[in-house]
């Protein structure tokens, strides 16, 4: 069966699987300027994955899940603020690491990152709790690792390990879509992993294709990831790199008599 990524930009993804349905991650869109599209452009949408509370990642969820009453997986702090924003509870699936959970035929495995997950809502209220990656299943032979947010850290070995990802979307660089205050005399110089670390985690993770994400426009970290994966030895298994603009999709086609 075909599986479709497709690319909405930033850290947001939708995911197709061969019977149609369809699957939105981190889905910040109309804030974004380099998305895709925009929320209302969606359709069909069956879940939404959110892997924290950043606003470029928990971005326009309420507002899909209530058009759609789509059911949402993500932490007890984004579950907390939805519910405050009027999504119903029963459409809100609260995961931890290591929490696995079927919905519509497709396995969703939450494991760890190495972040925050942190907002202020609209009443002043403060929400806060650990942030995730997550690992889909849309088909059979077919395993998805989105990163969300995360530094390196030895554990994604494990994580390759346990749940052999085929496809990793990886943060490689900083979207420059708003400033963080980082105090006077201060420059952020790498995002939450750098494109050396990122092709670490892909090598760790196991991975037989390697999309980098976290990025607005493509920059030097995006081509220095490429270049980095493209340059391993080639007598040594690794991670083919594949760039994709927002829009594009990638099409990966799992083995049915594989065991997931």
């Amino acid at each position: 069966m075909m599986t479709e990524i497709r690319y909405l930009g930033v850290a947001a993804f939708e995911i197709t699987n061969g019977r149609g349905f369809k699957i939105i991650v981190d889905p910040y869109l109309d804030e974004n300027p380099f998305a895709a599209l925009k929320s209302d452009q969606l359709d069909k949408v069956g879940l939404i994955l959110v892997t924290h509370a950043a606003y470029d990642h928990l971005g326009d969820a309420a507002k899909i899940a209530r058009r759609f009453k789509a059911p949402v997986i993500c932490g007890a702090d984004v579950r907390a603020l939805l519910m405050k924003e009027g999504i119903a509870s029963d459409k809100l699936i609260g995961a931890i690491w290591g929490l696995t959970v079927e919905h519509a035929g497709i396995k969703i495995k939450s494991v760890e990152s190495r972040h925050w997950s942190s907002t202020v809502g609209s009443d002043g209220t403060f929400y806060s709790g650990p942030p995730m990656g997550f690992v889909v299943y849309p088909d059979p032979g077919v395993r998805i690792y989105h990163c969300g947010d995360t530094a390196l850290f030895s554990d994604l070995r494990l994580i390759g390990e346990l749940c052999r990802p085929n496809i990793g979307l990886l943060n490689v660089s900083d979207p420059d879509i708003g400033s963080v205050d980082l105090g006077s005399h201060t420059s952020l110089l790498t995002g939450e992993m750098t494109p050396y670390e990122a092709a670490l985690a892909a090598q760790w993770l196991g991975l037989e294709y390697a999309i980098p994400i976290h990025f607005g426009n493509l920059n030097k970290d995006v081509q220095e990831f490429v270049d980095l994966l493209q340059h391993i030895p080639s007598e040594s298994p690794h991670a083919k790199p594949v760039v994709l603009k927002p829009g594009e999709v990638f099409k990966y086609e799992g083995r049915e008599d594989e065991i997931q």
